[in-house]
């Protein structure tokens, strides 16, 4: 066993606490890794990898400078690794012995809390998953940067996987003696980094947070999360808001798939955002409202009186055309206030967080005014939230600088005028710098060096220097020399020295008391916490809902209406995505209607008509109605629906073993297994997968089952023309086709849906094209 030096041996005292994270260990102005982590690190890092004395042996390491050290953690964050950030925690100067040194924070990729590495309009999610013995899951989730805290209980495992898919949490704890299989499946399927945490006993300093949490299972779940936050982060966390308790039967459900298969947040092909229903949606002009946008498309509601409330607010802004563009105006001067609080409250926000906090404030008088004004008794509530934080601004006004520097430990954060002390220190370094520049006049004029200057460096401090061919006109006796230059040399005098002891002190107290000027005010901003959240939560909706007035308004969208005789009326409706593409006069709008004797439409027609887009847009007319936006229609009238499942296109998972018939038939399933009346299916070409008579046999069996047991809307897509003869035995089934002609030859795609079943001639040819 070598022996090591102490300050090796501490480092290895400390990593032996952390041995599944990187250790950035505090050297001077450097983070240092040794050992593993320097060999990982400096392959993860791409930077130089070197070695040290340790005592016995040279020991591998390499480092980043402190200052931007945020830079590298956020590269290897974003591999899935964790960082361990370990400072020294007493002075050099008073050290006896090795200077003590401790983790004052583990980063993982659940509690980013600022860089580049945060997306502003993504949320960046800390999930806890507890399973209980009668089946059940609690999930708890928070985003550490924003304070949101969520807790809901789910039924079954199933429905616990599709939940995780949606809050895509970056990282899962669960508790140490998971299945490894569980674990492996969580980490493959959700690409998250898994953690492990077994406390879930409560404590009184969490009340805020759960204290109105009454149900014991969303309690420990909830335990679970603080106590992992609080054992990584080794600090308090007041920005965490109460807990927001959920049910998701109170919104409409869509799995993984079927979010997919409808590109509502990201495409297939791509995997990015353009080409979604979210990239066509957002307009949003704050982060916060981003946020809020994308939460709003996960979980559309089922509440119609939320709905309509949603919907009234976008029609009133639709309406008032410069109203709107005031609030976007307004809006683009509000920061992100969510994770500027997040910043005070964990301690590390700077002076400029702190004027673009002020600057965000700023804007809320003249948005409550223009808000006020709107014709709509729900302008009044939200004007309720929009808090101005008068004390806060007043505060921050007299106070911070209104271009400070990024450092809170190099001065000028502080206004004159704020603190009578700081002041007086100011004064004293004023009149020292205008007693220097006398100076420099008056040696100029008694020697007759017009050259001569009186300059400074931290390492001789002030000096006076005459060039070299002037030094004949320097009086004898009247410098001491004190450093001699190619060119010139440098003088002192005890009266020069004595003023600069003064002005140095005075500069080096003047720039500690301003650093805790500023942290006496950061505290004090952290007494408004709770109202500035408050406040970024209605900026939030606000912001989301101008965007749909915004879209609605260019688009031509209309306001839905909501049936309760399960009617679906769509005139002249369009793919919202689509037709932003291609533009408004090359779309070929469509219509689809259905009601309790026209429950199922099957649709026949050959490859490239149409007939996938057509059933994604009603699907997307839903889910953009049931988010409280207008439509892509010339009228609509439709049920609200609990959920939606579909099964179009190709996206199948063919990396995980499973073949195209192999996931038609797992998605088929699951929609049969949990549709009811109230819900949508889009089935597209289900059968395709197998052979031509066992792809009908199961198309037909499929469609009869929904049809005689379930009656849930349905939109069914095949090229099986044999089964347009169920019309006859299905009384609530009607045939639709995609329209096309031939003309010279060639197939002309109309994009048009049409009453009755296509020709048989398309059938071959849809065939043709598909092989």
């Amino acid at each position: 066993m070598p022996s090591y030096t102490p300050m090796i041996q501490q480092y290895l005292h400390i990593k032996a606490q952390y041995p599944d994270a990187f250790l950035f260990f505090r050297l001077g102005d450097f983070y240092e890794l040794f050992f593993d982590d320097a060999i990982k690190a400096a392959q993860e890092l791409e930077i130089t990898l070197t070695s040290r004395d340790g005592g016995d042996e040279r020991v591998p390491m390499c480092g980043v400078p402190y200052h931007s050290a945020q830079g590298y953690i956020e590269q290897l964050i974003e591999k899935g690794y964790k960082v361990a950030i370990c400072e020294q925690v007493e002075d050099p100067k008073t050290a006896k012995g090795v200077v003590r040194r401790e983790v004052v924070q583990l980063i993982t990729p659940g509690t980013l809390m600022e860089g580049k590495g945060l997306t502003e309009k993504e949320n960046y999610y800390l999930a806890a998953l507890t399973p209980f013995a009668d089946g059940t899951y609690g999930l708890a989730y928070a985003d550490l940067s924003t304070g949101e805290v969520r807790l809901t209980l789910l039924s079954s495992w199933e429905e616990a996987a599709n939940e995780l898919h949606a809050v895509g949490a970056r990282e899962i704890i669960v508790a140490t003696d998971s299945g490894e299989e569980w674990v492996r499946e969580l980490k493959e399927r959700y690409g998250a980094a898994v953690s492990y945490e077994d406390d879930t006993s409560l404590c009184d300093e969490w009340n805020g947070v759960i204290g109105h949490v009454a149900q014991e299972k969303l309690r420990q779940a909830a335990a679970r999360l603080l106590h992992y936050l609080v054992r990584t982060q080794k600090r308090r966390l007041d920005h965490l808001q109460p807990a927001e308790l959920y049910q998701v039967d109170h919104y409409m459900k869509m799995d993984r798939h079927s979010k997919l298969h409808l590109e509502l947040v990201e495409t297939v092909r791509s995997k990015g955002r353009k080409g979604s229903l979210l990239w066509l949606l957002d307009e949003t002009v704050t982060a916060m409202g981003g946020r809020l946008l994308k939460q709003w498309l996960d979980r559309p509601l089922i509440d119609r009186r939320e709905i309509e409330r949603r919907l009234d607010f976008v029609e009133t802004l639709k309406t008032s055309y410069f109203e709107r563009q005031e609030l976007r105006d307004r809006l683009r001067g509000v920061y992100d206030i969510e994770r500027l609080v997040g910043r005070v409250s964990y301690g590390n926000a700077n002076a400029r967080d702190l004027v673009q906090l002020k600057k965000s404030l700023l804007q809320v008088p003249a948005l409550r005014q223009t808000v006020g004004a709107l014709p709509l008794a729900e302008a009044d509530k939200l004007c309720e939230r929009l808090d101005p934080c008068e004390e806060l601004v007043d505060l921050l006004e007299r106070s911070i600088q209104e271009q400070p520097p990024l450092s809170v430990k190099e001065g000028n954060l502080i206004k004159d005028g704020y603190d009578k002390q700081l002041d007086r220190y100011r004064d004293a370094s004023r009149n020292g710098k205008a007693w220097i520049a006398e100076l420099e006049a008056k040696e100029r004029e008694a020697t007759g060096i017009k050259s001569l200057k009186v300059g400074y460096n931290r390492v001789f401090g002030y000096y006076i220097e005459v060039t070299k061919p002037n030094l004949p006109l320097v009086p004898e006796g009247r410098y001491e020399r004190k450093q001699t230059l190619a060119n010139a040399e440098r003088f002192i005098t005890p009266e020069l020295k004595e003023k600069e002891a003064l002005i140095l002190e005075a500069e080096e107290k003047s720039i500690e008391l301003e650093y805790e000027l500023f942290v006496a005010i950061r505290e004090q901003v952290k007494q408004y916490i709770p109202r500035l959240q408050t406040l970024a939560k209605a900026i939030a909706e606000l912001d989301v809902l101008q965007s749909f007035a915004t879209i609605s308004d260019e688009y031509r969208y209309v306001r839905p209406q909501f049936s309760t005789e399960r009617v679906l009326v769509i005139q002249g409706g369009r793919h919202p995505v689509v037709e932003k593409v291609l533009g408004a006069q090359m779309y070929v709008p469509n219509d689809c209607y259905m009601n309790r004797e026209r429950e199922m439409l099957l649709i026949t027609g050959p490859n490239m008509a149409g007939k996938s887009t057509y059933m994604r847009q009603v699907a997307l007319t839903a889910v953009m109605a049931q988010i409280g936006c207008f439509v892509p229609a010339e009228r609509a009238v439709l049920p609200i629906f609990d959920q939606v499942f579909t099964r179009i296109g190709a996206a199948d998972d063919l990396s995980a073993g499973q073949s195209t018939f192999m996931v038609e038939m797992l998605e088929a399933r699951h929609a049969i297994a949990h549709a009811t009346q109230n819900s949508l299916i889009l089935f597209d070409e289900i059968g395709r997968g197998t052979s031509t008579y066992d792809g009908m046999a199961l198309a037909q069996a499929i469609i009869e089952y929904i049809h005689d047991h379930i009656g849930a809307k349905t939109l069914f897509s095949t090229h099986y023309h044999e089964l347009t003869a169920l019309e006859r035995s299905l009384p609530r089934l009607s045939n639709v086709h995609a329209r096309a002609i031939e003309e010279n030859g060639k197939v002309v795609f109309l994009h048009q849906i049409a009453d009755g079943p296509a020709d048989k001639s398309y059938f071959r040819l849809s065939f043709a094209m598909t092989w």
